[in-house]
């Protein structure tokens, strides 16, 4: 059985949640409270010298950063439809999942974490940095998601799915979720998923 250090606010953590639970795969979570300053302790940087959730233990194995992760999962359990052998298809989800590590994630962070979870501390320009970062990077994903039904042109989603939409959803705790019609009928088809569904937090208005 996996252990899987967590934190429900988490988008890295919950893109690994929802795999595992897609999967079928035995997890028990151990939780790391991210507000109470608990990833900074002794124990758990003992785990993480990163200081940051999400981290998989496998007995001796111990894996950190989110997509590492899915990759992992994928190859060790053979989840072809999630991690796609095809060399183009295989291209496409590594290429998104990289986008989202590299280009979306930073901003939706400035704008969730400066506005969401640090209040009156927030730094507010990081926050409107991020805003008009998303106002070109939304379009971007609006246009790819326009004619087909996963991100990476497969037929069913893919990991880069995963790690995209617990990206995304994740400014639904700034009331900033993108309202455009693809994105939107994505993040539908994506939420019909029980284990996407099931890794996501409470939204403001359910707390």
């Amino acid at each position: 059985m996996y252990t899987l250090y967590t934190y429900p606010f988490s988008q890295h953590a919950r893109r690994v949640v929802a795999l595992l639970e897609a999967a079928g795969l035995e997890y028990r979570t151990i939780h790391i409270a991210l507000d109470k300053g608990e990833q900074l302790s002794d124990s758990f940087r003992a785990i993480n010298p990163d200081h940051a959730v999400p981290v998989l233990v496998d007995q001796e194995l111990v894996i950190t950063e989110s997509n590492a992760i899915l990759r992992w999962l994928c190859t060790r359990h053979a989840l072809e439809t999630w991690y796609p052998n095809d060399p183009t298809l295989h291209a496409a989800t590594e290429q998104w999942l990289e986008w989202c590590q590299t280009r979306l994630g930073p901003p939706v962070s400035d704008v969730v974490l400066n506005t969401v979870f640090l209040g009156e501390d927030g730094d507010m320009d990081a926050a409107a940095r991020g805003h008009t970062t998303l106002e070109v990077l939304i379009p971007r994903l609006e246009n790819r998601l326009a004619y087909r039904p996963w991100i990476a042109g497969t037929e069913t989603p893919t990991i880069a799915d995963l790690a995209l939409g617990a990206t995304v959803t994740h400014l639904a705790l700034a009331n900033a979720l993108p309202q455009t019609p693809a994105i939107t009928a994505w993040l539908n088809r994506l939420m019909k998923i029980e284990a996407f569904a099931k890794a996501m937090p409470p939204l403001p208005a359910e707390a």
